[in-house]
């Protein structure tokens, strides 16, 4: 009988142990449903300072869920660059620019946006709501 308690023991301190193991192999800093990691920059023009903020999702507040939202209905197309061949008009809408950086539903993301000529205002104008969102832009 005393065997069977040794052995029951030390049963259930193996199963601890690879228990205490996998959770700490599996253990992140980020939820498991992360599919956006971004940090967005923006600096007013060449002279000021960059506001800067981070953008993950799904979100854990409403505010961040919505932010998740309005990416999403211009994203992943909108971090793609305007082709080389593509007519723009050459209407200038100021210094701004944007970087972002990082991924977005495991894919990597490195984007510039500025305000340069019609094609840019108008990528501009579709992630302005997202750093807006996050305070990084008026």
């Amino acid at each position: 009988m005393q065997g069977t308690t040794i052995g029951a023991r030390h049963v259930s301190a193996v199963v601890l142990g690879v228990l205490a193991i996998t959770m700490t192999a599996c253990a992140s800093d980020e939820p498991a449903d992360v599919t956006v990691k971004l940090e967005m920059s923006v600096q007013a023009d060449e002279n000021a300072k960059a506001r800067t903020g981070t953008l993950t999702c799904p979100g854990e507040t409403a505010k961040e869920r919505d932010i998740c939202a309005a990416l999403d209905v211009v994203a992943p197309a909108v971090f793609e660059p305007v082709p080389l061949d593509e007519a723009c008009t050459a209407i200038y809408g100021g210094p701004r620019t944007a970087t972002v950086t990082g991924s977005y539903q495991d894919e990597p993301v490195s984007a510039i946006f500025n305000q340069e000529n019609g094609c840019e205002i108008a990528r501009w104008n579709q992630i302005k709501p997202v750093l807006k969102a996050l305070g990084l832009t008026t």
